[in-house]
C-alpha cells in the first residue's frame, strides 16, 4: 500500500482485501461482512493507535484476526448451551451450490474452506493477499518456521483436494 495515503484513503483502498481475508477466515459471506464492518469500526475508533509510516494493512489484518478469534470463542461458548441451527438449515437444501462447485474457482474456494483454521489464514495472507512470510509471521504472532510449515501443509492439502 502507498505509504503517502491518508488513513481514510488507505482504509478505503484496503476494503476489497479486508473483505477477502474476512471471507477466508469466516467461510461465510454474512459473517465476512460482519467481520469487515467490525474491523472498520474498531480501526476508526482506534485510529490514533496506528502510527503513520507503518503498514496500515498489517495493522488492519491484525485487528480483523483478533476480532475473529473473539467471535469464534464466543460462538463456542454459546454452542455449549444451544443446538446448532445449521442442522435445520440443511433440510431440503438446493443442489445448485454443488453444481456450481464444479467450476474451478468454486472448487478452489471449497477446498480453501476445508483447510484447518491455522493453515487457511496463512494461505489467505500469503497466497491470496500476497504478504511475505515475515509479514505474515508478524501479523499472526507466529515464528517464521511455523508460518512456513503451515503454508506448506496448506498447499499440499489444497492440491490434494483440487485433484479429487
Amino acid at each position: 500500500m502507498d505509504q503517502t495515503l491518508s488513513f481514510d484513503d488507505g482504509l478505503t483502498a484496503l476494503l476489497p482485501r479486508l473483505r477477502r481475508f474476512a471471507h477466508a477466515l469466516s467461510r461465510n459471506p454474512a459473517d465476512a461482512d460482519d467481520l469487515t464492518q467490525a474491523t472498520l469500526e474498531r480501526a476508526l475508533r482506534s485510529r490514533t493507535q496506528w502510527e503513520p509510516g507503518t503498514r496500515l494493512d498489517s495493522w488492519l489484518y491484525r485487528i480483523m484476526r483478533n476480532l475473529w478469534i473473539d467471535t469464534v470463542r464466543s460462538r463456542a461458548r454459546k454452542e455449549d448451551l444451544h443446538e446448532p441451527v445449521e442442522e435445520a438449515e440443511q433440510v431440503g437444501e438446493d443442489p445448485s451450490d454443488s453444481i456450481e462447485a464444479t467450476i474451478d474457482l468454486g472448487k478452489a474456494m471449497g477446498a480453501m474452506q476445508r483447510l484447518p483454521d491455522e493453515q487457511r489464514e496463512v494461505v489467505a495472507l500469503i497466497l491470496i493477499e500476497g504478504f511475505g512470510y515475515r509479514e505474515c509471521s508478524e501479523m499472526l504472532g507466529l515464528p517464521l518456521g511455523t508460518v512456513s510449515s503451515r503454508l506448506m501443509r496448506g498447499r499440499i492439502a489444497l492440491l490434494k483436494m483440487m485433484g479429487e
